[in-house]
């Protein structure tokens, strides 16, 4: 049982690491974009930074996964091999 305590929190914690950041929001009428332009940059920047953040992430998440289900696959041979 404590096995499968241990997988809900290791699949919790993947489900929490890579956030995707939320889209800018960009006003209809170009009069608000050039009243609040600074905010809208900052917002737009931001996000350029956060979702370049976001994609390093997923590339470390997918790379550890790789490298888990290598070992998953080695252990299941293992035990493959064991109830033979």
């Amino acid at each position: 049982m404590l096995g499968m305590a241990a997988l809900f929190v290791t699949v919790a914690q993947m489900a929490s690491a890579c956030i995707a950041p939320e889209k800018p929001y960009l006003p209809a009428r170009p009069e608000d974009v050039r009243a609040y332009a600074d905010l809208l940059r900052a917002d737009f920047e931001g996000y350029i930074a956060d979702i370049q953040d976001y994609f390093r992430c997923l590339d470390a998440e997918r790379q550890r996964a790789f490298r888990e289900a290598q070992e998953v696959s080695r252990d299941y041979g293992r035990l493959v091999e064991i109830l033979e």
